[in-house]
């Protein structure tokens, strides 16, 4: 890739050994930036300051910077080297100042390109934009995915709130008995929610090792991708067993809170 001293900047890559192009330096007219991969892929242990040729002519490698998604992110980063040149350019990439009005920068841009080729249209494409666009099934499927994981909670909650409800029905009369014996509030509420709780740590214990699975089978598409913490599975289970106890503690305490006279009428 052909580029300016200020190309580096405007993109914001990462310089991993050596420099940057500068204009402080006019022998940089001769010199070469290579990304990882080509290091990797020429086998180069100490690259900068190596002499390479291109058609006939020596580049002094004076910098390395680290790979850059720059066409696909599901593939791996290809080796590209990159050297000056002003003159023939077929892009310009430029970085608008995000405290001044886009319209008008994007109308003083117009101005300058079209008062040096009037008759060329006047076509750019914004790399924000151009990145999401990879990413636009990922993103349809995480909306999805939160959608029905969401339905999925709620239809969760009433069922755990039915079951609870039909549990504290069904012990009524025990119910009754353990408060007549002195059973506290704290007691009877530890006796409807232990049985609810031990069920979903069952199943979270079963489901963690299947998300990691199939999460981790899913990120293998990506070259660059974060990692699975441990912490993640473990903040959602508390959040699973803090819903569980709230969903459950509305009948397990209006069961401990209830007259145990009428409990143990009740048929």
């Amino acid at each position: 890739m052909t580029v300016t001293e200020n190309f580096g900047r405007t993109v914001g890559w990462e310089l991993a050994k050596g420099r940057d192009f500068s204009k402080e330096f006019p022998s940089d007219s001769s010199a070469m930036i290579l990304n990882e991969a080509a290091v990797r892929f020429m086998g180069m242990k100490n690259p900068v300051g190596e002499i390479m040729t291109w058609w006939g002519k020596p580049y002094n490698v004076i910098g390395v910077i680290n790979n850059m998604v720059v066409e696909s992110p599901y593939s791996e980063s290809r080796p590209i080297v990159y050297c000056l040149q002003r003159d023939d350019a077929n892009v310009a990439i430029l970085r608008l100042n995000p405290h001044k009005e886009f319209d008008r920068s994007l109308s003083e841009i117009k101005t300058v390109f079209s008062s040096y080729n009037p008759d060329q249209p006047f076509e750019f494409s914004f790399i924000d934009a151009d990145y999401a666009r990879k990413f636009h099934d990922e993103e349809r499927i995480g909306k999805l995915a939160g959608v029905f994981a969401s339905l999925a909670i709620v239809i969760s909650c009433l069922g755990l709130f039915g079951l609870a409800s039909f549990v504290a029905e069904q012990r009524t009369k025990e119910i009754g008995v353990r408060k007549v014996l002195g059973a506290s509030v704290l007691s009877v509420w530890n006796l409807l929610s232990r049985d609810f709780v031990i069920l979903v740590l069952i199943s979270f214990f079963l489901a963690m090792p299947l998300a990691y699975f199939f999460m981790n089978a899913w990120l293998q598409n990506f070259v660059y991708r974060t990692a699975l913490y441990w912490w993640i599975f473990l903040g959602t289970g508390i959040i699973a067993i803090a819903m569980t106890i709230v969903v459950v503690s509305f009948q397990a305490v209006r069961a401990a809170l209830a007259n145990p006279a009428k409990s143990l009428r009740t048929e």
